[in-house]
């Protein structure tokens, strides 16, 4: 349920109405948007109706919220969330790029790769120092001492870091290094997971799960939001479909779809999303051009030399002219949707 306030209600009146849903045991939400206040309802729904709260002074409507997910909803929070990572804002007046190694392999590699990205535009690095990989026998990553290697590139170069975490006793170590905690595909539906990260302030990228329905992945975020931490980051990363001439499906379809249904930023992964390098570039543009807030790539000097998916890599040269390509189409974007309106 979420409590529409009146326009001009005075704080003292959206107060009275929190106290009253937490006095009964409700969880509440506040959510103060340009034009509108919004007080979240958390709880069973028979219990709010026998309040009495639209009567209360200041009170416009109660409107019942049919979405399972709650914090993430658009109906709790109707304005767009961004997400402050260092100095850039996610889901801000700029695209977010992110790239840099699958694996975090060697720290002069990496440097080398910092500081390309970097020169390029990329605002973060993006690196594997925890791998979950489909085969037991294939490269895992170097653990905490890619970690380290992370953590000097971003003092040499001032890229903020996203790296992937797979359980949750890994949190206080993996926090005390990078800026973004990133639950893989894999661990998408890790509730466990989901929780530890959810009972930090440090911002997650959530990615899709490759057979995941848009439901669930904005559940597994509320899973994170339940615990305190409001900074999720949707990234679409592709879905399993029957075509075999693609790695996965880059469901375009969920980036509009998910702005619709929720307030949190989204991003997308053509990386893995279609799988190989020389159409990586061009669902990098499909994907800004749909609404999102930016990408996620995977980058390397030679990729044919790369320890893991080499072959959906992008070399330093692409990437310059694949994040060239991302900064003129969402100044499109943002223009065409400024002069015509388009949600």
């Amino acid at each position: 349920m979420i409590v529409v306030m009146k326009e001009g209600s005075t704080k003292a009146e959206v107060e009275r109405v929190m106290d009253v849903l937490k006095q009964k045991g409700l969880g509440v939400h506040l959510s103060e948007g340009a034009e509108t206040t919004i007080v979240g309802v958390i709880g069973p729904k028979e219990r709010v109706r026998g309040l009495g709260i639209e009567g209360m002074p200041g009170v416009e409507k109660l409107v019942p919220v049919s979405n399972p997910f709650k914090l993430a909803s658009r109906a709790f929070h109707p304005d767009n969330t961004t997400v402050k990572v260092g100095d850039h804002i996610i889901g801000g007046s700029e695209p977010t790029i992110m790239a840099g190694p699958c694996s975090v392999e060697s720290q002069d590699g990496l440097l080398e790769i910092a500081r390309a990205v970097k020169a390029s535009g990329a605002q973060m690095l993006r690196g594997g120092a925890f791998k979950p990989r489909s085969s037991p026998y294939s490269f895992q990553g170097l653990g905490e001492e890619g970690l380290k290697y992370l953590a000097a590139a971003r003092e040499e170069t001032g890229l903020a870091i996203v790296s992937e975490i797979m359980e949750p006793g890994l949190v206080d170590m993996i926090t005390s290094y990078v800026d973004v905690l990133q639950i893989g595909a894999r661990n998408m539906q890790n509730f466990a997971l989901l929780k530890a990260v959810g009972k930090t302030q440090t911002p997650v990228l959530l990615k899709r799960g490759f057979a995941n329905s848009i439901e669930e992945w904005l559940m597994s975020a509320e899973y994170i939001m339940s615990e305190g931490n409001p900074n999720v980051i949707l990234c679409e990363r592709g879905i399993r479909t029957f075509e075999t001439y693609t790695r996965n499906t880059l469901d375009l379809n969920a980036v509009p779809v998910v702005q619709h249904l929720s307030h949190l930023p989204v991003l997308v992964d053509p990386s893995h999303g279609i799988g190989y390098a020389r159409y990586v570039t061009t669902m990098a543009r499909a994907g800004i051009a749909a609404g999102a807030a930016g990408v996620i790539v995977e980058v390397h000097p030679k990729p044919e030399e790369a320890w893991s998916d080499g072959g959906q890599t992008l070399t330093l040269d692409q990437f310059s002219d694949m994040a060239e390509q991302v900064r003129q189409t969402f100044e499109l974007v943002q223009s065409f949707t400024k002069q015509h309106s388009v949600v």
